[in-house]
């Protein structure tokens, strides 16, 4: 009997890991004025409750300098894939790609990131 308890305690613990990596799995990006953005970023992840889910997004240079973040307060667990935005992000002169990544509360990043070229 305490094997079995065990074993339950133990597979209680695992799931979160079960959630994986957050993805992006599509970015559309716009132009709002002269350097400033939109990106609207869409996420998969196995969210399973607060302990493990979708925690935010970046916006990245080309010389790994986050250019925006968009945190995501809660899970989305009924909700995959989710898309969020975010309005003006400024993107310095002469850059014109710029790699989106997903992070999750437990393994950060690490997921499928997306490179996109900036419209002009």
């Amino acid at each position: 009997m305490k094997f079995g308890v065990v074993f339950l305690f133990a597979a209680a613990l695992a799931v979160p890991s079960l959630a994986g990596e957050a993805d992006v799995v599509k970015v559309d990006v716009a132009k709002e004025g002269a350097g400033s953005y939109r990106f609207d970023v869409t996420v998969r992840h196995a969210d399973a409750g607060w302990k493990h889910y979708a925690n935010k997004w970046e916006v990245v240079g080309p010389d790994g300098k986050i250019l925006g973040t968009r945190v995501l307060l809660h899970p989305h667990e009924s909700e995959q894939p989710f898309t969020r935005s975010l309005s003006a992000v400024k993107i310095p002169a002469g850059v014109d790609r710029v790699t989106l990544r997903a992070y999750d509360s437990v393994h950060e990043a690490g997921g499928v990131e997306v490179e996109v070229t900036l419209p002009k």
